[in-house]
């Protein structure tokens, strides 16, 4: 079933990153950069990962016109044509409407993986073999297909969902709710039921599900796109898209159609995720030295610090004394020194920022 003609991957790579601030800024966000210190941006990685379930001619990128060169320049190997760009962002609902409908015009019967370009897997191998789980149901079920991970923790930065645990030989799940980021208490209750699993925002399905399921639950965006197919690679589908993304409303898939379709079906996985959304989230897949600090920077030096995130350039001194649970984050216009548990407020500082320093910044 990999590499099979009608399988494709959209990868999303218009996000900005906010959370992830000051490194990940409006001009370079996190995708775009070599956060794991592998070597590799996180795009690269997910580039990568997808050329083993299909043809390398079959994987799309969404991103914004903004960000052209920085694909290019760490996507060498891929045609502009496989470029698509966004007049505007949207959230999720309207970028996976314009991918599918692009593709249903290459191939009517393409089976689809939607991921994002800023995630990380730590296990490959089971996660390939998750997706060609997947990528085989849709393309003889009429389902839209999540994405579920175990969860390891009451984290309350991950969306939930709630799946029906009835006798199953694939070992794929009909669905019965999502939660939104729960409270720390609710997220305990999910952990302690056995019932839930975080929602990992990677989908798979069959072209026509989808839009028929964008058609039954989100009219307003399958009324924009109608047509559409007429016009890819003529001189009037940069039109068509501005007037398409100037009356879609501004909303997630989860929201929008899996929230609401009946068809939804989840698979339980455990490979090693993470959004690496959050600083804390990439302290915890980064190596820490014995007093649980993870360091990025070659002339840093510690006394009674414990358990810190600190990522800052090779060639400064950066001395720190007294540090407990902080992430210190230094890039060449901006330092951040924040509490690891309140690092939430990252997205704050940044309106705050935007409201009283302009864009300079961000």
């Amino acid at each position: 079933m990999l590499h099979s003609e009608n399988n494709f991957v959209v990868i999303m790579a218009g996000g900005v990153g906010s959370r992830f601030w000051p490194m990940s800024r409006n001009n370079r966000p996190k995708q775009f950069l070599d956060v794991l210190a592998s070597g590799k941006t996180l795009l690269q990685l997910t580039y990568e990962r997808f050329l083993k379930i299909c043809n390398p001619e079959n994987i799309f990128i969404v991103s914004n016109e903004q960000y052209k060169g920085l694909i290019a320049e760490q996507l060498g190997d891929v045609p502009e044509s496989q470029f698509l760009f966004e007049p505007s962002r949207k959230n999720t609902a309207p970028c996976i409407a314009y991918a599918c409908h692009f593709i249903a015009k290459k191939n009517p019967k393409a089976n689809i993986v939607i991921a994002a370009s800023d995630h990380y897997i730590v296990r490959e191998k089971v996660f390939l073999e998750v997706v060609e789980k997947a990528l085989t149901h849709v393309a003889t079920h009429n389902h839209l297909v999540t994405l579920g991970i175990h969860p390891t923790r009451p984290d309350t930065g991950y969306g939930y969902i709630q799946f029906i645990d009835e006798k199953n030989d694939q070992g794929i799940y009909k669905v019965k709710t999502f939660t939104e980021k729960p409270n720390f208490e609710l997220a305990v209750q999910f952990i302690n039921s056995g019932e839930f699993l975080w929602n990992s925002g990677m989908f798979v399905w069959n072209v026509n599900t989808i839009i028929n399921a964008i058609h039954q639950h989100m009219p307003d965006i399958f009324e924009a796109f109608k047509g559409y197919e007429k016009v890819i690679g003529t001189k009037d589908e940069s039109k068509f898209l501005d007037k398409a993304y100037s009356i879609c409303p501004n909303t997630s898939i989860d929201f929008g159609v899996m929230e609401k379709a009946s068809n939804v079906r989840v698979i339980p996985s455990n490979f090693g995720w993470s959004d690496v959304g959050t600083w804390k989230s990439l302290y915890s897949l980064r190596e820490h030295d014995y007093h649980g600090n993870a360091v990025n920077g070659k002339q840093v030096m510690l006394y009674d610090a414990t358990n810190n995130m600190i990522h800052v350039p090779d060639e400064k001194l950066v001395v720190i004394q007294g540090l407990e649970d902080y992430v210190v984050i230094d890039t060449p216009d901006v330092l951040l020194i924040c509490a690891k548990d309140q690092e939430q407020k990252i997205k704050d500082f940044t309106i705050d920022i935007k409201r009283n320093k302009g864009e300079r910044f961000l």
